[in-house]
C-alpha cells in the first residue's frame, strides 16, 4: 500500500503558520519578480482568480483590501517543507519525496487495519508540530493513491484521509475522477482521450488494454494498470537531467557589462553546484541575454552563445570560465537587458567523463573538483541547508538563498537573488536571526 501525503496550499499555509491573520483570507503568492500568481487559497480560488494570473490583474483588490498577497519566500518554504517530512520519514518504513509539497508513504510491513489510523495521528501530528495541513490518499498504487489524496482534500467528512482498499470504492472514486486529473495523463493526451468518449478514470480503465497501447502507447498502458490496482511505478530513482537552466529577470533594466557578468558569474556558479550535487558533468555552457520584449519602444535584442568544453566538468571554475566567454561573444552596448542565464547541457555522469591526450591538464582539472568540493564544503556548513535526511538520492538539498560565504573571485557573493523583486515578501521566521517571529 502506497500513501501519498499532501500538503495543503502549501506556499499560503507556510505564510499562515505565523501571520494567523491571514486564516480565513483570501491570499496569493506570486512568483519570482513578483509576476504571477503561483499559489491561492481556497477563499481565492473562491474568488475566481487563477494560476498563473498576472498580478496586476489583481492588484485593485488587495489595494481594496479584499485580497492579501505575499511575495514568494521560498527560503521558508524549503525549511517547512523540512520539517513535514522529517516527521513523515520517522513514521513509515520508506518514504519518496515527490515534491516540496509531496511525499510517497511506503506502507509494506504495517498492519493494514492500522494504517488509516496511522495516518490520521499523522495528519494531526504534522499540523500541531509544523502547523501545516495535510491530506493523505491511500491505496494499492501509486496513481490511485494521486486520486484518494484529491478526496481526502476536498471532504472533511475523510478528516484528512481518504483510504482506497477495495474494487467498489476505487470504481466509486475512479467514475468522480475527470480524466485529467489522473497523475501521468498530459494535456494532449486528456484531448484526445475526450475526443474518444473518453470524460472519467473510468471511462478510460473501462477501454480495453489494446485500445489504450494502440493509442497511448506503453506509458499510458502503465496508468491504465495503475488506475486498476495493478502495480507500475514502484520506487522510481530521478532521472538524471539532460540540461540545467538557471536565469533571472531584473528588477530594473541593466546596461553596464560588469554588473551583467557578476550576475551570469553567479547564474554558472548555481547551474556548477547542482551538476555536483547530481554526480555529473556538462560538456556545454550557454549564456543568454534578453532584452525587454514588452518595450516596443526600446531596441530588441536576444542573443546567445554556447562554450564547447574538451571535457565534461562541473567545477564551479570552468563552467563560470565558460560561461563568461560565451557572455563577451554576444554582449553589445547600447542595448538595455531585462534578463540573463546560463544553460549547462551535454550532462552525463562524472564517473563517465573521459579525458584527452592534449589539453587541459588532468592533475589541474583535479585540483580545480577538489577546490569546488572545499567551497561546497564550506558554503554548506556557514550557509542555509536544507537539512532532510530522507532525499531519495541521499544527497542534502540546498536552497539557492545567495547564502554562499566563498565562491569565485567573478561572482558577487550573498546577491544571487538581487534584483529580483519581492515588495511582498514575509520574514524568513525559521531561517534567519534577524527575521525571527518577535513576541509582545
Amino acid at each position: 500500500m502506497y500513501a501519498l501525503v499532501d500538503c495543503n496550499n502549501f506556499f499560503v499555509s507556510c505564510e499562515r503558520v505565523f501571520q494567523p491573520q491571514l486564516e480565513g483570507r483570501p491570499v496569493v503568492v506570486l512568483s519570482n519578480n513578483d509576476g504571477c500568481v503561483v499559489a491561492r487559497s481556497n477563499e481565492s480560488k473562491a474568488m475566481g482568480i487563477r494560476m498563473g494570473t498576472p498580478f496586476y490583474q489583481v492588484k485593485h483588490l488587495v489595494e481594496a483590501g479584499r485580497l492579501e498577497v505575499r511575495s514568494s519566500n521560498y527560503i521558508l518554504y524549503g525549511d517547512m517543507s523540512d520539517r513535514v517530512m522529517s516527521i513523515l520519514a520517522d513514521a513509515v518504513p520508506k518514504i519518496e519525496i515527490y515534491s516540496i509539497d509531496e511525499a510517497f508513504l511506503v506502507m509494506d510491513g504495517l498492519d493494514r487495519e492500522r494504517i488509516a489510523d496511522i495516518c490520521r495521528k499523522l495528519v494531526s501530528k504534522v499540523r500541531k508540530w509544523v502547523g501545516i495541513p495535510v491530506s493523505i490518499g491511500v491505496a494499492r498504487t501509486k496513481t490511485l493513491a494521486k486520486i484518494a489524496s484529491h478526496f481526502a482534500k476536498q471532504y472533511r467528512g475523510y478528516r484528512g484521509v481518504c483510504v482506497i482498499d477495495d474494487d467498489e470504492k476505487r470504481m466509486k472514486a475512479l467514475s468522480l475522477t475527470p480524466i485529467g486529473d489522473v497523475w501521468g495523463v498530459g494535456r494532449r493526451n486528456v484531448v484526445k482521450m475526450q475526443e474518444a468518449g473518453v470524460r472519467t478514470a473510468a471511462d478510460f480503465v473501462e477501454r480495453p488494454e489494446v485500445w489504450v497501447d494502440r493509442h497511448f502507447a506503453i506509458p499510458g498502458v502503465r496508468t491504465w494498470k495503475e488506475l486498476q490496482g495493478i502495480v507500475c511505478h514502484e520506487e522510481e530513482l530521478p532521472d538524471k537531467r539532460k540540461s540545467i537552466c538557471t536565469s533571472r529577470s531584473f528588477a530594473d533594466m541593466l546596461t553596464d557589462s560588469g554588473e551583467i557578468e557578476e550576475k551570469v558569474a553567479d547564474f554558472a556558479a548555481h547551474c556548477a553546484r547542482k551538476l555536483r550535487e547530481e554526480g555529473t558533468a556538462a560538456a556545454q555552457v550557454t549564456t543568454f541575454l534578453m532584452t525587454n520584449r514588452f518595450r516596443t519602444d526600446l531596441a530588441q535584442y536576444n542573443p546567445s552563445a554556447t562554450v564547447s568544453l574538451d571535457v565534461a566538468a562541473s567545477s564551479a571554475q570552468e563552467i563560470i570560465s565558460a560561461a563568461l566567454k560565451a557572455f563577451r561573444m554576444i554582449y553589445r552596448p547600447g542595448y538595455q537587458y531585462k534578463k540573463a542565464g546560463v544553460i549547462v547541457d551535454g550532462i552525463v555522469d562524472k564517473d563517465a567523463v573521459q579525458g584527452v591526450i592534449f589539453g587541459f591538464d588532468n592533475t589541474a582539472r583535479e585540483r580545480q573538483d577538489v577546490l569546488s568540493s572545499v567551497m561546497d564544503a564550506v558554503n554548506d556548513s556557514l550557509g542555509l541547508m536544507e537539512r532532510s535526511p530522507v532525499r531519495p538520492s541521499g544527497r542534502r538539498r540546498r536552497h539557492s538563498s545567495g547564502t554562499d560565504v566563498i565562491g569565485v573571485a567573478s561572482q558577487h557573493l550573498g546577491h544571487f537573488a538581487d534584483g529580483i523583486r519581492s515588495e511582498h515578501r514575509s520574514r524568513r521566521y525559521t531561517t534567519e536571526f534577524s527575521e525571527i517571529l518577535e513576541i509582545h
